[in-house]
């Protein structure tokens, strides 16, 4: 039996086993990374890969070391200065340099050794001893259980792309496991749908491509700022008034109001503008009304503006579905154990981020306790901390034996 069992190998599954193995003091050999992947963060990969993003929204201090200032000191090693970029403000990481820092990690402490490939299908409690995974290679046994679950297998399509996609219409999201928008064969007309950064760096990466022949659709005006959440969420400035909240449903509004949806920074804006100024890129702000296939394989839009679109290439950049992570076997788990739940149905845990004995969570599962970033980098290294704690907690009250701590 493990120790620890991580479910979900992307960036909050990683960092948490980095921290917990090399922090915290947990034996490798005692904990595991579950995820259905061939390797670590393949899904961060992709899906940030497929933006083709030049740099993070995040700042420098926002990565999966143990220190704030980990990702710095290695742009200045012989392994990280050929990718050493960054770009005010905040002096947020280069994308190639921010993924070269991860292989380093990887390596440097042997993470990929601790991933089993594989997916969580149920859990099940075994008494005081733990809990047992069902995957569908056979079942693990671990004292303790992380669910570091996130929303990248549920890509947000608007009910006309999903009708239009049924109908084998050039429908596709760049969020979706089989697109790499790097190999995208030359098209006529391309058009990206999305109003927030992925949308807009993904527009300026194709127009890049192919000048003069990318629109971006925007179904609502140009939402400028800098994070996804204002940086006061971070620290005691916001969330001291967060923690304080008792009611729940209070705590899932406060959430909504403070995540900037379909936003982005000023100086993506800026490039957006330079592109359109330069006629690389055509944008048009409008949302669609319907859209119609083409016998020759285009799609035809209609647009609430009244205009119309043609595209022989549609990529979506809608984001994630907004449901808890987990699916249905997740359900089960909460109807079979009675685990406390909101009543927007995401877990009530404890400031340990416990939501039952030997059961722990992170990333959005841990948002009705960390608040608003608990999504992003910043709410991973948040998490792992706390769940460091816990560790160290137990080894601090371990009993001593003939002077020997056990």
């Amino acid at each position: 039996m493990l120790d620890w069992l991580v479910i979900g190998g992307g960036i909050h599954g990683t960092h948490a086993a980095l921290v917990l193995t090399a922090r915290a003091g947990v034996a490798p050999d005692r904990l595991r990374i579950l995820d259905p992947q061939p390797t670590l963060l393949a899904r961060w990969n992709q899906c940030t890969g497929n933006v083709q993003m030049p740099f993070l929204r995040s700042p420098l201090v926002h990565h999966l070391g143990l220190y704030a200032f980990d990702l710095l000191e290695f742009s200045r090693t012989p392994a990280g200065k050929p990718f050493a970029a960054f770009a005010p403000p905040y002096d947020r990481p280069g994308y190639a340099l921010f993924q070269a820092h991860c292989r380093h990690l990887l390596a440097q402490h042997h993470l990929a050794a601790l991933h089993l490939q594989g997916e969580a299908l149920g859990l099940r409690r075994l008494g005081e001893r733990g809990w047992q995974v069902e995957t569908p290679a056979g079942s693990l046994e671990a004292r303790r259980i992380i669910l570091a679950l996130g929303l990248s297998d549920r890509p947000a399509y608007p009910d006309w792309a999903r009708l239009c996609r049924a109908a084998g219409a050039p429908v596709r999201h760049v969020f979706d496991r089989d697109v790499h928008t790097a190999h995208l064969p030359p098209w006529r007309h391309a058009v990206v749908f999305g109003g927030g950064i992925s949308a807009a760096q993904l527009a300026l990466a194709l127009a890049a491509r192919q000048p003069g022949t990318v629109t971006l659709l925007m179904p609502h005006p140009v939402r400028i700022h800098q994070f996804d959440s204002d940086p006061g969420w971070l620290g005691p400035k916001y969330m001291r008034a967060f923690e304080a909240e008792t009611s729940l449903e209070r705590r899932r509004q406060m959430i909504r109001e403070a995540r900037h949806r379909g936003s982005m920074p000023k100086d993506v804006y800026q490039d957006l503008r330079r592109a359109v100024r330069h006629g690389e890129l055509y944008l048009q702000e409008a949302n669609v009304k319907g859209a119609m296939p083409q016998a020759d394989g285009r799609l035809l839009l209609s647009l609430t503006s009244g205009d119309t679109l043609e595209t022989d290439n549609l990529l979506l950049a809608t984001g994630f579905e907004q449901q808890r992570p987990g699916g249905r076997w997740l359900d089960d788990v909460i109807a079979t154990y009675e685990l406390p739940v909101a009543p927007c149905g995401y877990p009530v845990v404890s400031k340990a981020l416990r939501w039952a004995r030997g059961l722990y969570v992170m990333g959005p599962l841990a948002e009705l306790e960390l608040g608003p970033t608990a999504r992003n980098i910043a709410g991973a290294r948040k998490a792992a901390d706390r769940l460091a704690h816990v560790v160290e907690r137990r080894q601090t009250n371990r009993p001593v034996v003939a002077g020997c701590r056990q």
